[in-house]
């Protein structure tokens, strides 16, 4: 079981962990949730109505990891539309992002809140880490905020495809990125596991 998930009889998944891994998960998705921010009920007037029609932005995040967490809805990433299809994408694309990101956030926060509660809850049952089980729904939020944590790394790696993870592998100790891209590449064949769990 160490550094891999395994299924739990009846769903759900456990892994070990000792505690500078659960150090450094927490800390990844403590500052996601700081990168994703407050939600709009943050400012709110209290009024549920209000909230549950509030709108959100319709402009691209200017951050390139929340552009990556929080991508255009419409667009050929693969080629370069007509200036009138460019025209036309982003208008639908500004449409979508003001009806769905606020939700998008919820969701990203509420995933990354609850890897942080059930670290915690782990954290506190003793010194030298621990087996985490996780219920199958706090599986799905795990995925969720695994999945968050490696496009924001990846991202700020400037990582494009899968050629770019064997670069990155083969860094020198000295160079600065190296820490980052063994977190990446943890958390990587952390992901992968607990979708092995979660398939029928």
């Amino acid at each position: 079981m160490p550094g891999h998930f395994e299924p739990l009889p009846g769903g759900g998944a456990a892994v070990a962990l000792d505690d500078v891994e659960i150090s450094i998960i927490r800390s990844l998705a403590v500052q996601l949730m700081e990168l994703i921010g407050p939600g709009p009920a943050e400012d709110a007037s209290g009024d549920p109505l209000a909230e549950l029609f509030a709108e959100g932005p319709s402009e691209p995040p200017a951050d390139p990891v929340l552009r990556r967490l929080f991508p255009d809805a419409y667009g050929d990433p693969g080629g370069a539309p007509s200036p009138e299809d460019a025209e036309e994408q982003r208008a639908y694309s500004a449409e979508f992002r003001r009806y769905t990101e606020n939700d998008l956030r919820a969701g990203k926060r509420e995933n990354a809140l609850a890897v942080i509660r059930s670290l915690d809850a782990l954290a506190s049952a003793g010194e030298g880490g621990a087996v985490l089980e996780l219920a199958p729904e706090q599986s799905r939020q795990w995925l969720g905020a695994l999945n968050d944590l490696r496009l924001a790394i990846g991202s700020r790696l400037e990582i494009s495809d899968e050629d770019d993870n064997d670069l990155l592998l083969h860094l020198p100790d000295e160079d600065p990125r190296k820490p980052m891209v063994m977190a990446y590449l943890w958390l990587g064949g952390l992901q992968e596991t607990l979708v092995s769990t979660l398939m029928p």
